[in-house]
């Protein structure tokens, strides 16, 4: 079966100008720089890393809604890089994003019906007012919601009520790829269980493909089949869920498992691997592993030449000249955030 969405060396470079009247570019902060990988369908990939790191710029140039400086997306085999006017409306029905902020990503002018209706308008599909309302009503019900409030505005539903909507008018169009971007970050604990088993209902209710963006590695252990850890725009390690939970091999992806907090007595006092200093600026990144300013086995090897992403006997693709060993993964205390 042939993967869904492929990316290839994709890069976005975002300019530094400097000047008022006669702007010159002094350099670029470098969002995403090469990044590659598959998404086969009906599966979901997680994208995980600290902020800054390029997850939500990845997502917006799969979604063109940012123009790469370079690499290629294929959508269902199709070039889809520099795809412009209807053919590019074409392909956006097949794709549809669920933003972070549910508050910010609604029109507060309109009412709910307009705003989970607005797909069919915009995509042609409109056949009449009686019909658009049944089927958003249908929406709305399959979301949890209430159909009687579908002449309501935004700012009269709570948070996970507000992100509904936006799962709502997602899937309007029943789109095979759908990129939910940190959907449950800006709600409250008590309600992001219940919008992320909703996620899980109806992916597989519709059979969708999901790219699922977070920074908390217990969410994406329960969302994803396979995860890939960012770093500075790159991808650093990449594979099956259980792999790279079970026995992570890239010392970045160990700092981050290790520093899942576990409500188990027997975990306490065991050690963690703290990253020494703070995330480089992407806009002078470090030479060759972005990573090596801040891991405890880098060696000169890691300043002078960047790794690849390679196969490991973990069932993972990793960048590390010194990747983790099964000893090392044991001693940092690496929890299993199940």
């Amino acid at each position: 079966m042939s993967p869904l969405v492929e990316v290839r060396d994709l890069v976005k470079h975002f300019p530094i100008t400097k000047g008022i009247v006669f702007q010159r570019r002094v350099g670029a902060v470098q969002a995403v720089d090469g990044v590659s990988f598959d998404i086969e369908p009906g599966e979901t990939l997680g994208i995980v890393g600290e902020t800054g790191c390029g997850k939500s710029t990845t997502a917006r140039l799969i979604m063109r809604l940012l123009e790469p400086t370079s690499g290629r997306v294929s959508f269902e085999g199709e070039d889809i890089t520099h795809l412009k006017g209807s053919r590019l409306k074409a392909v956006r029905r097949e794709m549809q994003m669920i933003f972070q902020d549910p508050y910010s990503s609604l029109n507060p002018r309109k009412t709910i019906g307009s705003i989970i209706g607005e797909p069919f308008a915009i995509h042609g599909l409109e056949k009449g007012e009686g019909e658009r309302k049944r089927a958003v009503q249908e929406l709305m019900e399959t979301v949890g919601l209430n159909p009687e409030h579908y002449n309501r505005y935004p700012h009269e539903f709570s948070g996970g009520q507000r992100q509904r909507i936006g799962v709502a008018r997602a899937l309007a169009l029943k789109p095979k790829l759908l990129i939910a971007d940190e959907p449950v970050s800006a709600l409250d604990v008590s309600i992001q269980a219940q919008v992320l088993n909703l996620l899980r209902d109806l992916q597989r209710e519709f059979g969708l493909t999901v790219v699922f963006i977070a920074h908390d590695l217990s969410v994406v252990r329960h969302m994803c089949d396979r995860v890939a850890v960012m770093y500075l725009g790159k991808i650093v390690e990449i594979g099956p869920g259980d792999a790279l939970y079970g026995f992570p091999r890239h010392p970045y992806t160990g700092a981050l498992l290790s520093a899942v907090p576990v409500a188990d007595p027997s975990h306490h006092g065991q050690a963690r691997r703290l990253l020494s200093g703070d995330v480089p600026s992407p806009a002078n990144p470090p030479s060759a592993c972005r990573f090596h300013t801040r891991c405890p086995k880098a060696q000169e090897l890691c300043s002078t030449r960047e790794p690849l992403l390679e196969e490991m006997d973990s069932g993972t693709r990793a960048a590390c000249h010194f990747p983790l060993t099964r000893e090392e993964v044991g001693e940092i205390g690496v929890r299993s955030a199940g």
